[in-house]
């Protein structure tokens, strides 16, 4: 039967605490205020409330006292209205109770306040009045008024440094020390850090209100108590001010001493420094040093020691000060005294200990690793401007490229020489060189009219011939025609020139699926229709990586949908959905390679090298294993030196093929000559002229130089 009982009373908890029955527990609790407030409540239900009252108090202040920062009780600006709401309910049920039956003795209103109010009277009404009153000023001129101004005050001085937190957040997620979840909780910390204190001001005013209201409340207790004994219940004056004096002493004193605690746990909480320890401990830290105990336990034993004075509790003092002294001392010696734990003992510990995942360093998409000579290039304490020029660089790359660049992360890295660094994507170093800071890097573009004094070196970004110069000669070396810059934005220009080339490696299933909820606040039909319904986001990944790789920015995300939700029902193949979207493209591609409103310069294959390629690759499954290795090296020869005599005219070289043998083209060619941009027929827009300037034959090539 036990049993039975038990496992019938855990179904109704459970029931009770079911999500949609525990959302109803705050507007029960509203209702049953209201309802205080208008039935008139017998005097046990008036002891049970008025004692729950008490004990609610005690377990704010505590909770208060136990919190490491005011934020990890960021519900009690609510709970001090419900809190305040509770105890008026309680003073008009008692009040109505008092009045009404107040006459019958002082047992009227119930045993708490009978209890309490004789307590405090102790057989005399002026010393019950007095008592109660010096009660309200302590609640209402020190912890009250105290605890709104802090509130007030500590709102104003949060809600003007808010800019200021979001600014360094900000800073440090440029700089790599935060990851986007982090800055993410900070900036909601900080937003929830301002709307607590902004809350907690408004709060301290109920608690300022309730302590006014219980005043009038007592005021109108005492007057009506004593209007009502003496003239409807034929009482004497002496005996209504017996019975309704002791009766409203003790109501007030029962809503008093909850109220004087939700000040006290108001004050503690707007006060509260926000730190690893609990209240306890910061006490026992900071009030329990050996030194002011020591002196304290000295000047009371000197007082003790004078005739005349009260010998006995000084000298008691001095020495329960004195041992808290030794004992602080001896505490504070046995830390200092405890071995240091040895590298290899660490090391031991670490061995043994269980690995997880949190042993497993996490990759960065973009990373730079220093040097410590480069450090200042990065401090803005020491005017290092390095990560302003790297937040420019990733902003204008994302304005081009069409995604969000992803955070560089910094460190420094001691394996390095104290002037390199290293570019790395993915984990993968793509790029390094070596800085002077301090100097400045005059780079040869190629003619110049004289020679400069300094550490001759390469620009890392583009291998041309440059010096590191002293500062004083930047002006001399510009007038020679010398191209001068300093180390952050020689480093910067490094970067650009890595993440252009690696485009392809920054944008992932995530970025792409940013790039659709983007587009989906504008088109969500057209994303809706393409993803997942006819391609997988993998795939449409990949030909956002196919398109970057090929130089081809996806700024119009619109247009490249549009293709994709066309041809995905006839293939899922990334090359050839790449294919079918580049002529959608075909004038932002010619726009970074011909002036607007002028020809453009193109080169093309000879007919029978190109009909040539076109059999190869269908023969070879479209990958070209059937290249004869001298007519690839005769091709790949003869494009090179024509690229070559189109840049030194000034000419961006451009190959325009067939669209069927482009894509292989393109590939073949991309890291055996730089630079070249291959072209189909069907991507230059129709009111594009073009103008053929050099025929791309078999045979008749020198070799290529030797890389």
């Amino acid at each position: 039967m036990v049993d039975a009982l038990t496992l019938q009373l855990s179904n109704i908890w459970r029931n009770f605490a079911m999500p949609g029955l525990s959302s109803l527990a705050i507007p029960l609790v509203l209702f049953c205020i209201i309802v205080m407030m208008v039935i008139p409540l017998p005097p046990i239900l008036l002891d049970l409330f008025f004692t729950a009252n008490i004990a609610l108090s005690l377990i704010i202040v505590m909770i208060c006292i136990s919190a490491l920062k005011p934020l990890d009780f960021s519900s009690f600006p609510t709970v001090i209205l419900f809190a305040t709401l509770l105890r008026l309910a309680l003073n008009v049920a008692s009040t109505r109770v008092v009045l009404v039956d107040g006459h019958t003795g002082p047992d009227a209103a119930g045993n708490v306040i009978e209890a309490f109010g004789e307590f405090i009277i102790a057989g005399n009404y002026l010393i019950g009045i007095i008592v109660f009153s010096i009660l309200m000023i302590i609640n209402f001129v020190v912890v009250t008024k105290g605890a709104g101004r802090v509130s007030e005050v500590t709102a104003r001085f949060t809600l003007d440094a808010m800019p200021g937190k979001q600014m360094a957040i900000d800073a440090d997620l440029n700089a790599g020390i935060l990851t986007k979840e982090e800055a993410k909780a900070r900036r909601a910390e900080v937003a929830a850090e301002s709307e607590f204190y902004g809350s907690m001001d408004g709060a301290s005013k109920f608690v300022k209100g309730d302590v006014i209201a219980g005043l009038i409340i007592l005021m109108i207790n005492l007057v009506g108590g004593l209007i009502i004994g003496t003239a409807f219940h034929d009482m004497s004056f002496s005996d209504a001010a017996q019975t309704y004096v002791l009766l409203t002493i003790g109501d007030g004193l029962v809503a008093q001493i909850p109220s004087l605690l939700l000040a006290t746990a108001t004050a503690i909480i707007v006060t509260r420094v926000s730190a690893d320890t609990k209240m306890h401990s910061q006490l026992t830290t900071q009030m329990g040093h050996f030194q002011p105990l020591a002196v304290t336990s000295g000047v009371l034993l000197i007082l003790g020691l004078i005739p005349g004075m009260p010998n006995m509790m000084f000298l008691l003092l001095a020495a329960v000060s004195g041992s808290l002294a030794y004992y602080s001392f001896k505490n504070n010696n046995k830390v200092a005294e405890e071995p240091e734990i040895s590298e290899e003992e660490a090391r031991a510990a670490r061995e043994t200990a269980e690995l997880s995942w949190d042993d497993v360093p996490k990759l960065d998409v973009i990373g730079l690793e220093v040097g410590y000579a480069l450090i200042p290039l990065i401090d803005k304490e020491q005017g290092g401007n390095l990560m302003q020029r790297i937040k420019g660089v990733r902003k204008k790359l994302s304005h081009e490229l069409g995604f969000l660049v992803q955070t560089v992360h910094i460190r420094d890295n001691l394996d390095l020489s104290p002037n390199q660094y290293r570019i790395n994507i993915n984990g993968v170093v793509r790029g390094q060189g070596e800085l002077m800071p301090g100097r400045e890097l005059a780079i040869n573009p190629g003619v110049t009219h004289g020679t400069l004094s300094g550490k001759e070196t390469r620009d890392p970004a583009f291998g041309l011939e440059a010096t590191w110069i002293d500062v004083s000669q930047k002006e001399y070396a510009q007038t020679l025609g010398f191209t001068v810059v300093d180390a952050s934005t020689t480093l910067a220009t490094h970067l650009n020139k890595i993440l252009q080339e690696n485009a392809k490696d920054l944008l992932g299933h995530d970025e792409a699926q940013q790039l659709l909820d983007q587009l989906a606040s504008s088109a969500p039909k057209l994303v809706e229709s393409l993803v997942p319904k006819k391609i997988s986001l993998g795939v449409f990944t990949a030909v956002l990586q196919n398109l970057l790789d090929e130089g081809v920015p996806i700024r119009n995300m619109k247009g490249i949908v549009e293709v994709l939700s066309h041809h995905a029902d006839k293939t899922q193949d990334p090359d050839q959905l790449t294919s079918a979207v580049r002529p959608s493209l075909g004038r932002m591609i010619v726009q970074s390679l011909a002036e607007i409103g002028e020809d453009m310069s193109v080169m093309t294959l000879e007919p029978d090298l190109e009909q040539l390629l076109h059999t190869i690759l269908q023969q070879g499954a479209e990958n070209g294993e059937n290249l004869e290795p001298n007519l690839a090296e005769q091709l790949l020869t003869n494009l090179y030196h024509a690229s070559e005599d189109l840049v030194e005219q000034g000419i961006q070289p451009v190959l325009i093929v067939s669209p069927s043998i482009r894509p292989w083209v393109a590939k073949f060619v991309r890291h055996r000559v730089p630079g070249l941009a291959v072209l189909g027929f069907n991507e230059i827009p129709d009111e594009q002229g073009i103008k053929v300037v050099r025929t791309i034959e078999r045979k008749g090539a020198e070799q290529l130089p030797n890389e």
